[in-house]
């Protein structure tokens, strides 16, 4: 029965890689310093057999047993597939032997304790979490890898990919998500937030290649690795310049909110960050592109663009009151920019009405 399936799901993963690859979900799963925007374009090839590593390093696949099976929490997981790698984090795909699901097991590989204590960290919270549109963890452990560690998070395999392999597939045809499919994702990603936001926390890494798209287009947000405090009270030059620095290093350019790229002496930090990332989210899937994404890559500074209001293009495909909320998230000054809840409300009023029914709005 194993056997069929992995012939079959073979089958299926080379069409479906010939498809898709390039804007597959792998990209994200793995941690870049500064990264392009979309990293999902650069990933090579991966190869179809499993290599041994000869140098005891994570420059091959996954080192496994003879069989081709790793264990994890007493469970056993077949080797199917390399899906990517960058820095020091490494994903495979395999198979539960025990459910026979697919699942990406994520490496990451720890050169000193902090390494080891930002995986646990990682894992730590994704427990926290129990929530449809944000990503479970599975398993998660710790192995040795000659003198060094892997920290190893077994993770849901989600065939659609990203949202950001969306906008490109569309994108690449001419086309852009409607209003009516925008609403309904845009409806799942605040509420992700909002459980996020709930425990204390802020993502501080919203961007499309860190939304997932479940089996039934449900938006799952991944990557809580950059997830810190939700408030962060600034007292003076050193911690303002830490944590700018802490920001250049775990957020991406052009989704980083305008407070993190010159951080105050005295201030607070607090969770309207993600809110200016989905803002840009939104404009993401309104025009195909994040509204910075082309000032990273032309080299120019992003630093010195978010300071000033976002001018948002005409566009007769979008409403009136979704270029409004868009500008709402796109307040330069955090102290007026609104919370998630208050635009949770504002976007349920937007949602498409279900046929059969009748709207009581005006």
């Amino acid at each position: 029965m194993i056997r069929n399936f992995r012939q079959n799901f073979h089958l299926l993963l080379r069409d479906f890689k010939t498809q898709h690859w390039n804007a597959c979900s792998v990209g994200p799963w793995v941690r870049r310093v500064e990264e392009p925007p979309h990293p999902g374009r650069t990933l090579r090839e991966p190869p179809t057999i499993l290599e041994e590593d000869d140098r005891g390093t994570m420059g091959h696949a996954l080192c496994v047993c003879s069989c081709g099976t790793v264990t994890i929490d007493n469970k056993h997981y077949l080797f199917i597939q390399k899906l990517g790698e960058g820095g020091f984090s490494y994903v495979d795909l395999v198979e539960g032997l025990h459910d026979e699901h697919i699942y990406a097991l994520k490496r990451i590989l720890c050169h000193e304790q902090q390494d080891c204590e930002d995986a646990q960290r990682e894992a730590d919270m994704h427990h926290l979490f129990h929530h449809p549109n944000v990503l479970r963890l599975v398993a998660f452990c710790m192995r040795e890898r000659g003198s060094k560690q892997e920290a190893w998070l077994l993770l849901p395999f989600f065939k659609r990919g990203t949202l950001w392999s969306e906008i490109e597939r569309l994108k690449d045809k001419g086309s852009y998500l409607t209003e009516e499919q925008i609403l309904p994702l845009l409806l799942g990603i605040c509420r992700g937030l909002e459980a996020i936001h709930a425990k204390g926390y802020a993502h501080r890494n919203l961007k499309p290649t860190n939304i997932l798209l479940g089996d039934e287009g449900q938006p799952i947000l991944m990557d809580l690795g950059s997830m810190n405090q939700a408030s962060i009270q600034v007292k003076g030059s050193r911690q303002a310049l830490a944590l700018q620095y802490w920001a250049s290093q775990r957020c991406t350019n052009s989704y980083r909110a305008p407070e993190l790229f010159s951080v105050q002496s005295h201030c607070v930090i607090d969770e309207r960050t993600d809110v200016w990332s989905l803002g840009c989210v939104l404009y993401a899937m309104m025009f195909g592109e994040g509204p910075y994404d082309m000032v990273f890559q032309k080299g120019d500074s992003v630093a010195l663009a978010v300071q000033n209001q976002l001018s948002i293009p005409p566009s007769s495909r979008h409403s009136a009151a979704l270029h409004q909320l868009l500008a709402c998230m796109m307040i330069v000054d955090p102290q007026r920019r609104p919370r998630v809840p208050a635009l949770l409300s504002q976007v349920e009023a937007l949602q498409p009405v279900p046929p059969g029914q009748h709207s009581t709005q005006i």
